[in-house]
């Protein structure tokens, strides 16, 4: 499935990436530009997802604890859904045909506490854990009913852009290395795959797993 990138908006302004792909265009805005009815419906009400609402990699070691409702709320603040002028948010929401089909979170590498002391991003590397301009995509979600469509794939390009815009002078991912026929569920893929990565520019730096791998572009 092909797709060719290109960026809308005022000169100067970054904020919207649209892929063209065999299934449409997909449109992919920063999450406060999203309305938080938009975000819910990505998510969904059941599943993995929906019980998380990407809040792993942002909370300490009493996630279980934390209540669903209180978790949605995490995430409400913490994207500024409906807030176009906000200074800060915390991902990306695509669009598919006008409806909201997926989300890509993407911070500040020390925004993720969990990430801080995962194994993955670190073994074998010489790496500052407080340095803030690396930035880190964590986590993918598509729409039930629009996997298959390319919505991650969008989303993993729009990435560098959003990132760069904001500061970053890195930004690194940490997919799977998904092999032809092998069986992924999503409390695997939501990391992404090897393959997205590398299509929107990303190149491998290190092997801390068989399965996994660190993504990176450096700005």
């Amino acid at each position: 499935m092909g797709s060719v990138g290109s960026f809308a908006g005022e000169p100067g302004q970054i904020s919207r990436l649209t892929q063209v792909s065999t299934d449409g265009v997909i449109v992919t805005v920063p999450a406060n530009e999203a309305s938080w009815d938009d975000l819910r419906a990505v998510f969904g009400t059941r599943g993995d997802p929906a019980r998380c609402q990407c809040q792993w990699f942002k909370s300490d070691r009493q996630w279980r604890s934390v209540p669903v409702s209180e978790r949605a709320q995490r995430l409400r603040q913490q994207t500024a859904c409906g807030q176009p002028g906000a200074a800060e948010t915390s991902g990306l929401v695509a669009y598919l045909g006008g409806e909201p089909v997926g989300w890509c979170a993407v911070e500040p590498r020390t925004a993720y506490q969990r990430l801080l002391s995962a194994r993955v991003p670190w073994t074998g590397r010489s790496e500052d854990r407080a340095d803030e301009s690396v930035w880190a995509v964590t986590c993918f979600v598509s729409r039930a009913g629009f996997r298959r469509c390319g919505v991650s794939r969008a989303l993993a390009a729009a990435t560098p852009a959003f990132a760069r815009a904001r500061g970053a002078q890195a930004i690194e991912g940490y997919p799977m290395i998904v092999q032809p026929g092998q069986e992924i569920t999503w409390n695997e893929l939501y990391r992404g795959s090897r393959s997205i990565f590398a299509r929107a520019g990303f190149t491998e730096v290190s092997r801390p797993t068989p399965r996994r791998v660190v993504m990176r572009i450096d700005f």
